[in-house]
């Protein structure tokens, strides 16, 4: 338990610094999914996995950098 606590504080202090990091990953896994598009792969673009990854991250950005 100590050591997930020594995580979670380490996580907190540098996405604190770092308060737009989140929702620009999760952009960037948007615009992935929307090239996939393009190119058919198989499962991954036909799920559009990349997208509701990139969106999720993208809100947990958003409210992580809100809260700290």
């Amino acid at each position: 338990m100590k050591s997930l606590s020594r995580l979670v504080d380490k996580l907190s202090e540098s996405l604190a610094q770092r308060k737009g990091l989140l929702p620009m990953l999760g952009m960037l896994l948007v615009l992935a999914n929307l090239a996939l598009q393009f190119f058919p792969l198989g499962w991954l673009s036909d799920s559009d996995l990349l997208l509701h990854l990139g969106l999720l991250l993208a809100i947990f950005g958003l409210l992580l950098a809100w809260a700290l």
